[in-house]
């Protein structure tokens, strides 16, 4: 039996809510609450038990970068272009095998579809821009419990995969033009995000202001007081942790090949768009042609929340023109060095934006449907998972094996997936006790990769 929002109680087993669906109701959130705690918005399925097993991730990429699109992109202007009286003859709409796409907005993009797929069945759980700009970096609700020790996508894939690198002089997971966000959480430090705004005149911050002797003299002196120090019982089982970030830092000073990962002439800047989201994309790649221990990159490019004029110069043409030639400039890169195979590439916003006709500003406003660009990592290419209705308001085919829209917790698990991470693993080091989920309710398979995406 079904209520009136769609809602089949009678699938929860061991009920028979059918015959008393207020009552199935009273008892199902009351389960909810007591399980989940705080995590109010769940998937469009019964909280059903289902058996759990083992995960098989598809093991495709070494790498990651993961481009957050500040601002929530106009998702029916971009990769889920959808026409009308409204799209402007510049955009130039062509077909690419099943992919309609903008090739007049994003031409560079286009000549790389064949690595690229777009998941259009996306739905956020929110459009509070801070809100559901953590929830896309930590793959569940900000606002839950155990949220608030969770780490960013970016430092699980530091601690399964940096102590794989051979060269770690590097931090293992980079975040490029971001200042702030989602962090380690309650992971060591150490797996944090490394913070760097590359201008391509070299790592910033790596020489003393004194010169290279005297930073020398100086590190020597500090290191012979902190000898006994290091071997102090005060600093208990493990006093080499208390100075892991000095000697984290000291590898990389006066490091020339540290300093030429983030050092690019001006005709590279300018071939990337000499923007400072087309700097970040040349030091994404020389990290990768480096391979001295980073193995995550974000990339964070802002600027995408237009409610008002969202087709003049100086909004969405620019802007979008600026994302082209970095991204698509950094894909075709990545194919010539051989590493886009090892290496997913994803990009998305927060969410999408108001469909159809523009709205009394010209703009669009905050919309529950989105879409997100997969490139490289072996994903099939020219092709799109799921589809929206005709003006792209809410997902008309889901295109994936679980038949619902794709969540950010999906998103999640598919990053991990592809980067050979046991998404189901529950940890139990966490300082709550109650057990830490890669990605939330691995227990029950709510959540799990878009496998579609290699098939």
């Amino acid at each position: 039996m079904k209520d009136k929002f769609g809602f089949n109680w009678s699938r929860i087993p061991g009920t028979h809510f059918w015959n008393s669906p207020h009552l199935g109701r009273r008892v199902f959130f009351r389960h909810l609450g007591a399980t989940v705690g705080g995590y109010y918005l769940l998937p469009q399925r019964p909280l059903e038990t289902i058996a759990h097993a083992a995960a098989t991730p598809v093991n495709t990429a070494k790498n990651c970068i993961f481009i957050l699109m500040a601002g929530a992109p106009s998702h029916v202007d971009t990769f889920d272009l959808k026409e009308g009286a409204w799209t402007p003859a510049s955009f130039a709409p062509t077909s690419y095998g099943d992919v309609r796409w903008p090739q007049g907005l994003m031409p560079k993009l286009a000549e790389q579809l064949d690595s690229i797929s777009l998941a259009r069945s996306v739905k956020p759980w929110a459009a509070v821009h801070n809100l559901a700009q953590d929830w896309v970096q930590i793959g569940r609700n900000p606002t839950a419990a155990l949220s608030k020790i969770a780490p960013h996508i970016g430092s699980i894939a530091a601690l399964e995969l940096g102590p794989k690198s051979p060269d770690r002089t590097l931090p293992a997971f980079l975040s490029l033009n971001t200042g702030n966000g989602p962090g380690a959480g309650y992971f060591p430090p150490d797996f944090g995000p490394f913070y760097v705004s590359p201008g391509g005149a070299g790592m910033p911050n790596t020489t003393h202001r004194d010169g290279q002797p005297a930073y020398e003299r100086r590190t020597n002196l500090l290191l012979a007081l902190d000898a006994d120090l290091r071997e102090s019982a005060e600093l208990g089982a493990k006093p080499e942790e208390t100075f892991s970030f000095a000697d984290s830092a000291r590898k990389l000073m006066y490091n020339p090949a540290v300093n030429a990962i983030f050092t690019f002439d001006q005709n590279e800047r300018v071939r990337y768009g000499n923007t400072g989201f087309g700097n970040a994309c040349i030091t994404a790649r020389n990290l990768l042609r480096a391979n001295m221990g980073t193995r995550f990159v974000q990339i964070s490019v802002g600027g995408w929340d237009m409610h008002g004029n969202i087709y003049t110069a100086g909004a969405l043409p620019t802007l979008a023109r600026t994302f082209d030639n970095g991204l698509g400039t950094l894909i075709a890169d990545l194919k010539t060095y051989g590493l886009l195979n090892d290496t997913l590439i994803v990009a998305m916003g927060e969410f999408g934006r108001t469909v159809g006709p523009l709205n009394a500003g010209a703009g669009r406003d905050h919309h529950l449907q989105q879409a997100v660009l997969f490139a490289g990592g072996r994903v099939s290419g020219k092709r799109a998972i799921g589809s929206t209705d005709e003006v792209g308001r809410a997902t008309a085919e889901p295109g994936w094996n679980r038949e619902r829209d794709i969540r950010a917790e999906d998103i999640q698990a598919t990053i991990l997936s592809a980067l050979g991470i046991d998404w189901t693993t529950i940890r139990r080091d966490d300082p709550l006790g109650r057990g830490f989920e890669y990605v939330p309710f691995a227990d029950r398979d709510l959540y799990g990769p878009v496998h579609e995406l290699w098939r």
